[in-house]
């Protein structure tokens, strides 16, 4: 298993005119009026959002030394096999990424099967049929992980298939799906595996190679603790060069970016988003320092953990059953009172200082409370007593 412990890159610690300035600011940006308890946009230090407060040029050899070492850092989370895995930026929200990855990388008398059990499931597939790539799906329901046995029994009937997709922690629910389990049978079958882990990479220690994982997509603005502009891709290195030619999108030729980062040692093909890649190269050190992802996922299991113990004891029910939950984002059935309504709920605990988010399950009335960002098992108790004080439905 990789550590941030194990990884000795230099993400440029080295004081510049410039960092002091930036350092001097801090102390003036003014506190966020609530703790966003969100899946991503998240809660920020102030040292990230500090780190976007002057300009920069992309084409910059200082800039692009950043974004080299933003790639490399990436792969180094990722997995020891540096060699076989490489990194690609790509500009938009995650969901731009997941896009760059099916319309690059699965070929024309390619078919994709994906294992839905949840909104962002489903997305993989409309983002397949939109770019009339053959798709077939296993939904195993919102509230089930994936069938093991329906998948196995798929990849021997289809051989058709050649590319097989996840979620790894379905946002919709906050279920976390096994992804070393689906990973050997997809591998049994020869198949290329892709794997969304959004909301996962970076709160949770992996190593892709050992999952068989090909291709992996996250983004900026989740576990790492950066704010929103661009997604990221690890790739299998052999596998991506296949790629050439083959996308269906001109700005989210997977292939075609990487290979100008490549050759232009950290230039993105279009605009970067440059003070977002500035403000990430600050998170990835703020991880760093926390101690790495296994020190992060277990702030954020205490997270989960706390908030899950508290809400229990004021009589809500989580959505899924323990062994199901991931600790990155909390569903809890609504109150069954006629008087709850989720809107007044909301902007109570908001004027309180604290934002969370609607349900997004279609079979049950549910809201939902994340553990990632800038946020301590305080703050979770703080939320729990905020809570019983906004339960305006007992009244």
């Amino acid at each position: 298993m990789v550590t941030m412990e194990m990884i000795s890159l230099d993400l440029s610690n080295k004081s510049t005119d410039e960092d002091k300035e930036v350092d001097m600011d801090i102390k003036s940006l003014p506190d966020n009026p609530y703790l966003l308890l969100t899946p991503g946009p998240l809660s920020t230090t102030k040292t990230v959002k500090a780190a976007m407060l002057r300009d920069w040029c992309t084409w910059d050899d200082d800039y692009k030394a950043i974004v080299q070492q933003v790639r490399d850092k990436l792969v180094n989370l990722a997995t020891d096999q540096t060699d076989r895995y490489t990194c690609v930026l790509m500009q938009g929200s995650g969901t731009f990424s997941v896009e760059s990855i099916i319309s690059t990388a699965v070929p024309e008398n390619g078919k994709l099967l994906v294992l839905p059990n949840g909104a962002y499931g489903d997305r993989i597939v409309q983002i397949a049929k939109t770019l009339k790539i053959p798709v077939v799906f296993n939904d195993s329901g919102e509230l089930e992980p994936p069938d093991m046995e329906r998948l196995e029994t798929t990849l021997k009937t289809d051989p058709a298939i050649t590319h097989v997709a996840v979620v790894h922690s379905e946002t919709t629910t906050g279920m976390l799906n096994p992804i070393a389990e689906i990973g050997k049978i997809v591998k049994r079958h020869g198949k290329i595996f892709i794997v969304d882990a959004m909301s996962s990479f970076g709160g949770i220690p992996m190593d892709i190679e050992a999952l068989g994982i090909d291709f992996i997509v996250s983004s900026a603005n989740k576990c790492i603790q950066g704010v929103p502009g661009f997604g990221f891709i690890i790739a299998d290195k052999e596998l991506l060069m296949t790629c050439k030619g083959r996308a269906r999108s001109l700005s989210l030729d997977l292939y075609d970016q990487w290979n100008t980062m490549e050759n232009d040692k950290g230039k993105w093909r279009y605009t970067s988003p440059t003070h977002v890649v500035r403000a990430f190269h600050q998170a990835l050190k703020e991880l760093d320092e926390e101690g790495g992802v296994a020190k992060r996922a277990e702030r954020y299991r205490a997270n989960h953990r706390t908030l899950v113990d508290g809400m229990r004891g004021l009589g809500f029910r989580t959505l899924l059953p323990d062994a199901f939950q991931g600790h990155f984002i909390t569903s809890f059935y609504s109150p069954e009172s006629g008087k709850y309504d989720f809107r007044t709920f909301y902007d109570k605990l908001k004027t309180r200082g604290f934002v969370i988010y609607p349900g997004k399950v279609s079979k049950a009335s549910a809201f939902r409370i994340g553990n990632i960002g800038d946020v301590y098992p305080t703050d979770m108790e703080r939320l729990v007593k905020t809570i019983a004080a906004s339960m305006f439905w007992q009244g």
